[in-house]
């Protein structure tokens, strides 16, 4: 069968449906819809393959929509008065970014620069068309709400660690965090998260010194390992355990 064949071949035709529906299950606030409001976030659903090191958006750019990370890394980031780079937070599939441009009245740029720490594939979707969608489907805009509620939660947590924890604590804490998001329920040991020491000590608040003489310590105890420039967690269930041992 050759490539016309395929594209008048109704199974393949199905088949290729169902396969962009996979794909949208994967987004978390997607993953419970029905088929119909799936078909309209099908419709409206543009498609961009990244490379690492390339920019999705930046906080200087007039906020036109919202992504979604079907797979691969993201890095939002903010820039200090004096050019430095401070990681906000880091997208991985299922979650969405950008979201906060949504329902405002007037025009906004992004609340950060994101940029792809590893390869990937991330949807977009229009600003407008997206509110239109939540307007007329209550499905759509509770998963919404919903996501945005638990992003909001998180963000609490990780401001109060930021806030009330010493430099070990938070260290420990942030690398308990990201290792779950990087591990996704597989496994307990060798977990890579793609952040260089520098970029780690931006997430956690503190300098870099700081941040590489906890790493010192967690080397020493065989908890993490550093290479090409990504943190390894060795053993993530014993490294969660190491705050309860220590405080």
């Amino acid at each position: 069968m050759n490539s016309a064949d395929f594209l008048n071949d109704p199974y393949y035709l199905i088949q290729e449906e169902v396969n962009h529906k996979d794909l949208l299950r994967k987004i978390v606030i997607f993953k419970n819809l029905s088929q119909k409001s799936l078909s309209i976030i099908e419709e409206r659903m543009e498609t961009l393959m990244l490379k690492k090191g390339e920019q999705v958006i930046s906080e200087n750019e007039i906020a036109k929509g919202v992504y979604f990370v079907h797979s691969g890394t993201v890095k939002l980031t903010k820039q200090d008065e004096f050019g430095n780079e401070i990681i906000v937070c880091i997208k991985q599939q299922g979650d969405v970014f950008a979201e906060a441009c949504l329902f405002t009245q007037k025009t906004e740029h992004y609340p950060a620069t994101a940029a792809m720490l590893q390869d990937g594939k991330v949807f977009f979707l229009d600003k407008l068309e997206l509110e239109q969608d939540l307007y007329s489907n209550p499905e759509l805009a509770m998963q919404m709400i919903r996501y945005m509620s638990d992003a909001l939660r998180e963000m609490t947590s990780t401001l109060r660690d930021v806030a009330l924890l010493d430099v070990y604590a938070k260290t420990v804490k942030t690398l308990e965090r990201l290792g779950k998001k990087f591990n996704n329920g597989q496994n307990r040991w060798n977990i890579e998260i793609p952040l260089t020491v520098q970029e780690f000590a931006t997430v956690v608040g503190t300098s870099r010194e700081s941040v590489s003489r906890v790493f010192s310590k967690l080397k020493k105890e065989g908890l993490i390992d550093l290479k090409s420039r990504k943190i390894i967690i060795l053993d993530w269930c014993r490294l969660c355990t190491l705050l309860q041992r220590d405080y």
